[in-house]
């Protein structure tokens, strides 16, 4: 690492400036979850299980089992009666109520923001409504949206999906979105949804949540100055994916990268001014030993708005 580090600080002549994108990194619902795993190791013991990753970083998982979670894929791989936290992305309800049968003591880290989004099938779907749900259909927050109302969702990502949609009637169709895409891109898909069916049903306020969206406007306004930016996250991480996305889209040059050894000396050969953001699952720390791998002469933080949401512990860990 270190000396990678060393080799990317040569990399390029001149002096270099870094912009930190403010805000960046963990969000309420990220940190919810990981605080969740902690205090149910404190309370419970080892070993606690957690169905997929709590949240989709690398790091964040590495460092959760280091204090004794054990990350399993499906309930199957828990034993009969221990502890399971249920990742933030959110599940299907099917899997709540196989945790109940296995008897296994259930704590629901799931994000309250897709908690909403969940809610928001239920009802539509109890009312009669077709719901297109825009997402990505592989993403654990679309499976766990889907098995709300499996026969009434149809699933879309993109204007041609709305092209091709098929509804039993065009006068009863919702629409709702996952939590982490791009406001752009997604904007455009349900402006196509209303061109498509004139009396669309919609969430009383976007479910593209308020994370995301900040981390999105940060990096608009980085892209302008900068000649390259860098998003610390995983790749499995739709937010830090769609944090890349927007950068390009804006005109600047943009890589995803899980730490700072995977930082290439090539992109940043000649780039004076480099931007860094982290997406809402990717920890704090790991900017930090980013910043120091670029070795730049100066780091300015460029400050777009402050975050001061919290969420409720679930009651098993209060």
């Amino acid at each position: 690492m270190a000396e990678r580090g060393v080799a990317v600080s040569e990399a390029a002549v001149g002096r270099r400036r870094v912009l930190l994108a403010a805000p960046r990194s963990f969000c309420a619902g990220v940190e919810r979850a990981i605080d969740v795993v902690e205090l149910a190791l404190q309370r419970y013991g080892r070993p606690v299980y957690v169905r997929r990753q709590i949240v989709h970083n690398t790091h964040v998982v590495r460092d959760l089992e280091s204090k004794g979670a054990v990350f399993v894929g499906e309930l199957e791989d828990v034993p009969d009666g221990a502890v399971v936290v249920l990742a933030a992305h959110g599940v299907a309800p099917a899997v709540r109520e196989q945790a109940t049968r296995r008897s296994l003591l259930t704590i629901d880290a799931t994000c309250p923001l897709v908690a909403k989004v969940h809610r928001e099938a239920r009802r539509y779907a109890d009312a009669g409504y077709a719901i297109v749900l825009v997402g990505h259909a592989d993403h654990e927050e679309i499976v766990g949206t889907v098995g709300e109302a499996p026969d009434d969702i149809a699933v879309v990502t993109s204007l041609d999906d709305v092209i091709d949609l098929r509804v039993p009637d065009d006068r009863r169709v919702a629409y709702l979105t996952q939590t982490t895409l791009a406001t752009d891109e997604t904007g455009q898909v349900v402006e196509a949804l209303r061109a498509r069916f004139a009396e669309l049903e919609g969430p009383a306020a976007d479910d593209i949540c308020y994370a995301t969206q900040n981390r999105q406007d940060a990096v608009r306004l980085l892209a302008a100055e900068c000649d390259l930016i860098l998003v610390v996250g995983s790749r499995n991480s739709s937010n830090s994916n769609r944090l890349v996305e927007v950068s390009r889209r804006a005109g600047c040059p943009a890589h995803l990268i899980e730490d700072e050894s995977e930082i290439d000396p090539s992109w940043i050969d000649g780039a004076a001014t480099i931007g860094l953001t982290a997406g809402a699952s990717a920890p704090e720390a790991i900017v930090q030993r980013v910043v120091d791998a670029l070795a730049p002469d100066e780091v300015v933080e460029r400050h777009l708005v402050g975050e001061s949401v919290h969420f409720t512990l679930p009651p098993e860990v209060r």
